[in-house]
C-alpha cells in the first residue's frame, strides 16, 4: 500500500508538474493560466491530448515539435520529474494527511514562483496569496496550540520587517536595489509556514545555495544580479519536509 501510494504520487506529480510548467509559461506571457490551450512556442501549433503525456510525449517524439520539427526544451521533462520527485518525497514524508495537503500547495507555489522569476524576474502575488491562505484554510487540522500559533506568526511578521529594513540599508549603501520586493514577501510566507528556527535555517541555506550558483556560473562578480527566489523556495521546502531533523542533526553538535 505505501509503495502504491508514493508511486500514485509521483505520478500525480509529473501531471502537475506539467500543469505548473504551462501555468508559469502563461504568467510571464500574461495569458489565461486557466483557460489558454498548450501550443508550441516557436510555430504555435496547439497540442493534442497525445503530445501532452508527461515526459514520454517528449520521449515519443524524440524532443521536436510534431508540427514544426523545432525541438522541445529540456524544461518540459525537467520540471515534470522534478515536481514527481517532490510529490513522491512528501507522501513518503507526511503520509495521506492534511499535512500533506499544505505541503502539496505550498510545493505549487513555490515551483511556479520559482519558473517564473528564473524566466522574467516575477513573484506573482496570486501565488504568496494561496500559499498564505492554506496555511490558515489548514490550521484547524493542524493547530499545534497557540504558543506555536504565535510563533509562526511573530516569524512572518519579524523575518518580513528585519529583512525589509536590512533591504533598505543596503540600498542605500549600494545606491540600487539590493533585494527585490517579491523576495521579501515570499521570505514572510515561507516564514509563517517554517517558524522561527526553521525560518533561520532557510535563509542559510538559501544563501549557500545562491553563493554557490553565483561562484559555479561564474557571475559572483560586482554588480550582476541573480534571481534569489528559486533559491528561498528550495530552502523552503528542504525545510518543510525534512527541517525537524536538520536542526535536530545540527543540534547535536553543540
Amino acid at each position: 500500500m505505501r509503495a502504491a501510494t508514493v508511486l500514485f504520487a509521483a505520478v500525480w506529480g509529473l501531471l502537475f508538474g506539467s500543469f505548473l510548467n504551462c501555468t508559469a509559461m502563461r504568467i510571464v506571457r500574461g495569458e489565461d493560466w486557466v483557460r489558454a490551450r498548450s501550443r508550441c512556442p516557436k510555430c504555435g501549433h496547439t497540442l493534442g491530448a497525445e503530445e501532452l503525456i508527461p515526459v514520454i510525449s517528449f520521449l515519443f517524439l524524440r524532443g521536436k515539435c510534431r508540427s514544426c520539427g523545432e525541438k522541445i526544451s529540456l524544461r518540459y521533462p525537467v520540471t515534470e520529474i522534478v515536481f514527481g520527485v517532490l510529490c513522491a518525497l512528501m507522501m513518503l514524508r507526511f503520509g495521506i494527511s492534511v499535512m500533506l495537503l499544505r505541503s502539496f500547495v505550498f510545493a505549487c507555489c513555490l515551483f511556479v514562483l520559482t519558473l517564473t522569476d528564473i524566466e522574467a524576474r516575477l513573484i506573482p502575488n496570486g501565488c504568496l496569496l494561496i500559499a498564505l491562505v492554506t496555511w490558515f484554510v489548514t490550521l484547524p487540522w493542524l493547530f499545534a496550540g497557540w504558543r506555536d500559533f504565535g510563533t509562526h506568526i511573530v516569524a512572518m511578521i519579524g523575518f518580513s520587517v528585519a529583512i525589509l529594513c536590512l533591504s533598505l540599508i543596503m540600498d542605500l549603501i549600494l545606491k540600487k536595489d539590493s533585494l527585490g520586493g517579491g523576495d521579501v514577501k515570499l521570505i514572510a510566507v515561507i516564514a509563517l509556514y517554517l517558524g522561527v528556527i526553521g525560518t533561520m535555517f532557510m535563509l542559510i541555506i538559501a544563501s549557500l545555495l545562491g553563493i554557490g550558483f553565483a561562484v559555479v556560473n561564474g557571475k559572483f562578480r560586482r554588480g550582476t544580479a541573480i534571481a534569489f527566489g528559486p533559491f528561498l523556495s528550495a530552502a523552503g521546502l528542504l525545510m518543510a519536509l525534512y527541517g525537524e531533523p536538520l536542526v535536530a542533526w545540527y543540534v547535536s553538535f553543540l
